[in-house]
């Protein structure tokens, strides 16, 4: 009896959480958003408060929508995928000296330090944002339909033949830039899938194998959804990303080529199996 009693309790402080926390997220995006827009020199400040509004308010509507989120399940584990996030994009930062498919204007604003110090806490929000909003994206009826699709029978041969393609691709990028550029969002998928299985991490197989492409949809949705952003906030924003992508400089969406958004998805994945190598007990997707 004492059980049914807190029941209601229980769940009037859920929801004043979800409350407390969807409010925090959104002052920050309401705040940070037009700041970024109309005040020069900042954005390097902002970028990351208004992203963690960005993750509040997404992991608050996850929460609502099925009763648990990131935040509610391991607030460890929340934290650590901001700690996982940096590194994982600092590698594509050190892959795009080579093919210089993006630069940074304004950055002269500050020290050496001070850049990377900030693009560091940024890039931190690149993960977390990926990973709530595919996790808000499949919480629709939806993707339900993908959970039962073709299914692909992991051999050693199919493992053998991603890691040896994904190699491949990754050489061609390093060796032929201007051409090869779109490998990057490829090869490193093909690679670190099979890697993934050898060393017994999560990896997407497991559930291609059963037919489900719910984990592939969700992440990939999300990296949509997140690159639209993404674009959004940069355009009017100082310092700001441009591209430069030789073949593909037209119809652009804010700063991005259109052709370049579905460049997306496959760094969904690549997010995925990355996390996956570094983290070795990241949590599962299968709620996704």
């Amino acid at each position: 009896m004492e059980e049914l009693r807190n029941l209601p309790s229980a769940a009037s402080a859920h929801r004043s959480r979800w409350r407390t926390q969807r409010w925090v997220g959104l002052l920050l995006i309401a705040t940070c958003w037009p700041l970024n827009w109309t005040l020069k020199g900042v954005t390097e400040y902002l970028f990351f408060p208004l992203w963690l509004g960005y993750v509040l308010v997404v992991d608050a509507l996850v929460a609502a929508r099925t009763g648990s989120s990131m935040w509610t399940r391991s607030r460890k584990e929340f934290v650590l995928l901001f700690v996982a996030s940096s590194p994982v994009w600092w590698m594509f930062e050190v892959i795009n000296d080579r093919t210089a498919n993006w630069e940074y204007l304004g950055s002269n604003h500050f020290t050496t330090f001070e850049h990377y110090l900030l693009c560091t806490i940024s890039f931190s929000t690149v993960m977390p944002a990926v990973f709530e909003t595919a996790e808000l994206a499949g919480s629709f009826k939806w993707v339900e339909r993908f959970a039962f699709g073709p299914r692909v029978r992991e051999t050693a041969a199919l493992e053998a033949g991603f890691f040896l393609a994904g190699a491949g691709m990754l050489l061609l990028t390093l060796a032929w830039p201007k051409y090869c550029y779109p490998f990057v969002w490829t090869s490193l998928v093909l690679i670190l899938e099979p890697l993934n299985r050898w060393l017994g991490r999560e990896h997407f197989m497991e559930y291609l194998e059963r037919g489900d492409w719910r984990p592939i949809v969700s992440l990939s949705v999300g990296a949509l959804i997140c690159g639209f952003f993404w674009e959004m906030w940069n355009y009017y924003s100082w310092p700001k990303w441009i591209y430069h992508t030789p073949g593909a400089q037209f119809l652009h969406v804010f700063e991005m080529p259109l052709l370049g958004y579905g460049g997306y998805v496959p760094f969904a994945l690549e997010l995925f199996v990355l996390r996956n190598l570094l983290w070795r007990g990241a949590p599962r997707v299968d709620h996704i």
